[in-house]
């Protein structure tokens, strides 16, 4: 191919990819005014005509982003910022990038994941550091994780003092368990201590029974040795 004939061929592609881009941008002013109308499904549908024209504009996805962020749709519209995001990183675009971090941040933050929106906010910063948006919005999801935070160390706080109360009446009812078996060891000594006092008292009383029993027989045959005889007339 002649050198003409590739400048030609560049100039025909030049004009098929303005015609095309034409179109896109076309379905995206159709998209802005029904934005701008509040009508934000029906600029969805128009951003998603450019977008099917040019699947590498970050003017669509990052608009059809916007769409559904207004419809309350987070999930969603991250996916497009990303895709945003993706194409402006590949052409090095760092403001658009920073763009696209900036409202990945606010649809985190609307979905009450704090820890994460502060992530996207300071890769924003990192790319725009002058975007005063991006900073307070930094500011507001630092204090709303902190306040969100705030009662789990509490049930944390309240669950520690349940645990060391528990473990405070185990301990005492160990204790007192501890002091139920000392007493009842200790009274069962006595009980045993106190029937063999018991025992020797009723030996000795036998034992003085049996000797009274002793003497008192004893005395019989004393008193029957010596008999009177009584006379015989």
């Amino acid at each position: 191919m002649t050198r003409s004939k590739l400048i030609l061929a560049f100039a025909l592609a030049c004009m098929a990819f303005s015609a095309h881009a034409q179109k896109e941008y076309k379905d995206i002013r159709s998209g802005n005014k029904a934005y701008e109308d509040g009508k934000y499904t029906e600029a969805e549908i128009e951003y998603r005509k450019g977008l099917s024209k040019n699947s590498n504009s970050f003017e669509s996805n990052f608009n059809i982003g916007n769409a559904l962020y207004k419809q309350g749709k987070y999930k969603e519209a991250i996916e497009f910022y990303q895709k945003a995001g993706t194409i402006a990183s590949k052409g090095e675009d760092k403001e658009r990038l920073s763009n696209a971090f900036h409202n990945i941040g606010n649809s985190l933050y609307k979905q009450n994941e704090y820890e994460k929106s502060i992530e996207a906010y300071k890769n924003s910063l990192k790319l725009n550091p002058k975007s005063d948006d991006t900073r307070y919005n930094l500011s507001l999801a630092k204090a709303k994780l902190k306040k969100q935070q705030q009662p789990q160390n509490n049930q944390n706080k309240d669950n520690k003092q349940q645990q060391d109360k528990q473990q405070n009446q185990n301990q005492q009812q160990q204790q007192q368990n501890q002091q139920n078996q000392q007493d009842k060891q200790q009274h069962q000594q006595n009980d045993n201590q106190m029937t063999k006092e018991q025992a020797e008292q009723i030996l000795k009383a036998l034992e003085q029974d049996q000797k009274n029993v002793q003497d008192k027989v004893q005395g019989q045959m004393k008193r029957g040795g010596k008999r009177r005889l009584e006379k015989d007339w």
